[in-house]
């Protein structure tokens, strides 16, 4: 098995692209099949590709094997000895990732970009202020990825509670929050969704499917006025329910509406028990 899973790597263009690479490049081997599955769709296309962390200019070579002569590539690190790679034809921009005003001198330098990948210093700081300035400068149908976020289990990073993959668990909660009957100021529409793999995270963009009116709709067919079983394994509930006429009639008043609320949800959850073995 160990040995076709590592098969399976080699097969990756990005690993073919990888071992190409003239100048030394160290990656996890788990990541080339998320590359593939993330970045293939832009091989051989016109685009603009940002990495962050490239001092030792192996994975320069490696993506400009990878996307092909068409792609922009550029590089940012902290490290001014990252400059020499221009003399081989690629962007190298020195500046602290933490920094969010070098971000913004970066974004009107260098304009709107297909794919940003995050391969920098890893810490929490790093990391969310990346992602938080370049979000809004990734072109539709963009990518913003950010690896190596097992770090945020391992100590020297960051204060553990404001961690990445916190941060990126906070940004499911602010992509859900966009359905029609929540309080909008609570969401957000930057991001349409978010791909999580092992130690990667990616931040696709759509800014037309994320900006959606969140609506229930119809498609007209012939309605067979079924009975609705959701509560059909909770005996309380089904108590509860036919009460549901005096519940429409007093919808309207606040407090009343409220009670009822609560009352339902504290039926709902008495079976929470049966669900902590999926919470350990």
């Amino acid at each position: 098995m160990l040995l076709l899973k590592e098969e399976e790597m080699k097969n990756t263009l990005s690993y073919q692209a990888y071992v190409k690479s003239p100048y030394r490049s160290v990656k996890h081997s788990t990541y080339f099949e998320i590359y593939d599955d993330l970045f293939k769709k832009y091989c051989g296309k016109n685009i603009t590709f940002v990495e962050i962390g490239v001092l030792g200019g192996g994975s320069l070579f490696m993506w400009r094997e990878f996307f092909g002569p068409e792609a922009r590539i550029i590089g940012v690190d902290l490290n001014p000895n990252a400059k020499k790679w221009e003399e081989e034809g690629f962007e190298i921009f020195i500046g602290c990732q933490s920094d969010e005003t070098f971000w913004k001198k970066f974004r009107e330098t260098v304009g709107m970009v297909d794919v940003v990948l995050d391969d920098g210093g890893h810490t929490y700081e790093q990391q969310i202020v990346t992602t938080e300035m370049l979000l809004g400068n990734i072109k539709d149908c963009g990518l913003l990825v950010v690896e190596d976020t097992h770090t945020s289990y391992m100590d020297g990073f960051g204060l553990k509670k404001y961690s990445f993959m916190e941060y990126a668990k906070r940004f499911i909660d602010k992509i859900n929050y966009r359905f029609g009957n929540f309080e909008s100021k609570n969401a957000d529409h930057r991001v349409w969704s978010i791909q999580a793999y092992e130690s990667v995270i990616a931040f696709k963009i759509n800014r037309g499917a994320s900006n959606l009116t969140s609506e229930p709709t119809d498609n007209g067919g012939s309605d067979d006025a079924a009975l609705d079983y959701r509560y059909n394994d909770n005996q309380l509930v089904k108590t509860f329910m036919p009460l549901s006429p005096i519940a429409n009639f007093v919808k309207h008043i606040p407090v009343a509406r409220r009670l009822a609320a609560l009352v339902l949800n504290y039926i709902v959850i008495r079976k929470r028990s049966s669900l902590k073995k999926f919470f350990r």
